[in-house]
């Protein structure tokens, strides 16, 4: 009896060692995101532990029942003890301000819309309380992660004070995922949605999905790839995406499906798919109908449409306005949206194609349906390292715009690169357009200029079916940013690290300190050993993975990277200037003057807007030669720092995510120096200039990098 007497202390200690202590390292899989509610040592949390005695939700919604179990769950993990439902002296209070002790306390909610959420300790009832509000059930939903976000970056819970209202209405990922199981572009395994066994099996992952959408305030889900196969927008295929809607709705997300613009012909036996025709309309006002009665909130359809080899409108001579009007029409009486993407990458202007969205876009500027968003990529090629800001973005004053990033890093290094995508998005949404005094891109994208209340951003999801989501610890992060920077795009990259890096490993600044260092130079880093000083396209083609500026026989100019730098003896880039495509003239005229100048065009960008010679002087008094050079070393160095850091913190995380991590780093730093070395062995053979003195050859001679043969690339299907 007294052994074991002694058993149930030792296992209650040991249970209780593990559930408080702070600082061991546990082997973790990444599975659990932003999510993990480990226990903190922090000030708020011990009076976590003191005062947040329940959770109380008033109302039966299942989006409050969600909210609420997401606050135990989470208060449980951080306080390290349970936190239960129900009266107690100092609750947490989940209530609309449709209750009438909080209608009583008169807050100033009604700017919080449909969405936004008001936190702070108040007397309810008579009892002091922290009161989590909002005019509608998924405003609490969003304030409980909010809630959860603040205690776990080491707020104070006594102290909190947290209103917040998304300034962008649509919040989609765009998944690029076939129906048999590949994801386009996509490198973190298959593609997270059954097929094969939907709508019978729901798999557990679909309600973790919808959980970590939430919690960064994503309220869409588009879950077929553009490039959308017919088969989505049969029976079979809606009672599948029914399913999923039933999973998500209770935490605010809306299905919308990618359509096919020949569906017509290819499903319903029509012998055109023309947008004027009466029975090309027809069709699709009943396939509308078909999907809302199975998806009520269905949210509507994503066109890709005249690009790359897609049906659309073009194809009978009509504009994408035609297309894009015809099928809003189906879906109008519904609520539904279409989000018609601008990405039209045809032979259609063949002089430039970083023109070519502009030229077909620009003279429909208000001819679009009131429930069509036109869907713009940031930059005006391909979601390169880096682009200037897309020139449509402030050229369409009377059309909403939706914009467009990349959370996949299909130009980045694929998974294995650690490259934060913060940066990107925060140069972006920060550009000044220069169409309208202070009018930036997030601007445009938040409707506050031109008074658009449809307004929307949209990223091409990294998520599939690998344990950590993204493929690594540090992709998880760029699915983060970008939901953050969606409900908010003034938030910045910095901060928004801070938040991740708190969540994903511990609120400590001795771990937060270095990842965020780490973090906010790595996509300037990749930029560096990639495309410095303005280059693009100079991938290999195909997969996109690895160096290949010397690819030059393919049968479109478009398709080759030669086509992109423009390299010769005298000089390098492309000249989009009078002299040139002329690409400049679609930005508004006082920034075209600035960018039709190389002394005046942002180094950053010199390549993608100029032709310059070698010997160019640059403002660090370096040549043009010289500067490419020291880019090319600076990315590699900066990942071999990225390593040391990385090590330093072995002690302090988990030996699972810290291995990985390791590993990934040095697979990068491996491939960082190849791409170096092909570049810089290329640009020699073209310039036959001599490298600057001190500089380390590269490996091979040009021949060897130009033999690497890459079959079988991760998201790019055979």
């Amino acid at each position: 009896m007294m052994l074991f007497g002694r058993l149930v202390v030792t296992v209650a200690t040991l249970v209780a060692g593990l559930l408080l202590s702070v600082g061991t390292a546990r082997a973790e899989d990444g599975y659990d995101l932003w999510m993990r509610y480990r226990p903190l040592a922090t000030a708020g949390a011990t009076a976590l532990r003191h005062d947040a005695q329940s959770v109380e939700r008033r109302g039966d919604t299942a989006t409050l029942r969600v909210a609420a179990d997401e606050l135990r769950r989470g208060l449980t993990g951080l306080s390290g003890r349970a936190v239960p439902e129900g009266p107690s002296p100092r609750p947490i209070v989940l209530a609309t301000t449709a209750d009438r002790d909080v209608a009583a306390l008169r807050l100033p909610t009604a700017t919080l819309g449909d969405e936004g959420y008001s936190i702070r300790p108040t007397s309810l009832g008579g009892r002091r309380v922290t009161l989590v509000t909002a005019n509608t059930d998924r405003g609490v939903l969003y304030g409980s992660f909010a809630l959860l976000r603040y205690v776990q970056t080491g707020g104070n819970l006594d102290r909190i004070d947290l209103t917040s209202t998304p300034r962008v209405k649509m919040r989609v990922l765009n998944h690029w995922d076939n129906l048999d199981g590949v994801v386009e572009r996509g490198f973190a395994g298959q593609s997270l949605w059954d097929w094969w066994s939907l709508p019978d099996f729901r798999d557990p992952r679909y309600t973790d999905y919808a959980r970590a959408n939430a919690s960064i305030g994503i309220n869409g889900t588009v879950l077929n790839n553009v490039n959308a196969k017919v088969e989505s927008l049969t029976p079979r295929y809606i009672a599948k995406a029914a399913a999923l809607a039933d999973i998500f709705r209770p935490y605010g997300i809306r299905v919308y499906l990618s359509a096919r613009f020949s569906a017509p012909i290819e499903l319903g036996g029509l012998k055109t798919a023309d947008p004027l025709d009466p029975q090309v309309a027809a069709w699709w006002k009943a396939k509308a109908d078909e999907i809302y009665r199975a998806i009520p909130d269905f949210g509507g359809f994503l066109v890709k449409a005249n690009s790359e080899g897609q049906p659309g409108p073009r194809d009978y001579h009509r504009s994408h306005a035609d297309g894009a009007n015809m099928l809003a029409a189906a879906v109008a009486p519904h609520g539904g949206i279409v989000m018609w993407r601008a990405f039209v990458y045809a032979e259609t202007d063949p002089d430039d194609r970083a023109k070519q969205a502009y030229t077909e876009f620009k003279p429909l500027d208000g001819k679009f349906a009131r429930n069509v968003i036109v869907q713009v990529k940031n930059g005006a090629i391909d979601f390169q390292p880096r682009e200037p800001f897309h020139p449509l973005f402030g050229a369409m004053p009377r059309t909403p715009l939706m914009i467009e990033f990349q959370i996949t890093k299909e130009y980045l290094g694929f998974a294995t690169h650690l490259a934060y995508l913060g940066p990107l998005f925060a140069e972006t949404l920060s550009s000044e357009t220069m169409q309208a005094p202070g009018e930036t891109v997030a601007k445009v994208v938040d409707g506050s200029i031109e008074g658009h209340r449809l307004t929307g951003m949209a990223g091409v999801a990294n998520i599939g079916r690998d344990r950590d989501w993204a493929g690594s610890t540090f992709n998880q992060a760029n699915w983060y940013a970008f939901g953050r920077m969606a409900w908010d795009p003034t938030l910045g990259a910095a901060p928004v690290a801070r938040e991740w890096a708190a969540m994903t490993f511990a609120p400590s600044p001795a771990i937060v300190d270095p990842v965020v260092r780490m973090m906010m130079g790595s996509r300037e880093a990749v930029i560096d050993y990639m495309t410095p000083l303005g280059l693009a396209h100079v991938m290999a083609t195909g997969h996109h993975y690895g160096p290949g500026p010397w690819v030059a026989d393919l049968k479109r100019p478009e398709w080759n990277p030669v086509y992109y730098h423009r390299a010769d003896k005298a000089g390098i880039g492309f000249d989009r200037t009078k002299t040139g495509s002329n690409a400049v003239a679609q930005y508004a005229p006082d920034l075209a003057r600035r960018l039709a100048d190389p002394a005046t065009t942002p180094e950053r960008e010199l390549l993608w807007f100029h032709h310059v010679p070698w010997d160019r002087r640059m403002a660090s008094g370096r040549t043009l030669w010289a500067e490419m050079v020291h880019d090319y070393d600076s990315g590699v160095a900066y990942v071999g720092d990225m390593r040391r850091q990385w090590d330093g913190l072995k002690a302090q995380v988990d030996a699972g995510r810290w291995d990985k991590t390791a590993t990934y780093l040095a697979i990068q730093e491996r491939e960082a120096r190849w791409w170096r070395d092909a570049s810089l062995a290329y640009w020699v053979s073209v310039n036959g200039l001599k490298l600057p003195a001190g500089t380390v050859p590269p490996e091979h001679d040009l021949g060897w990098y130009e033999s690497q043969k890459i079959p079988y690339a991760p998201g790019n299907p055979q």
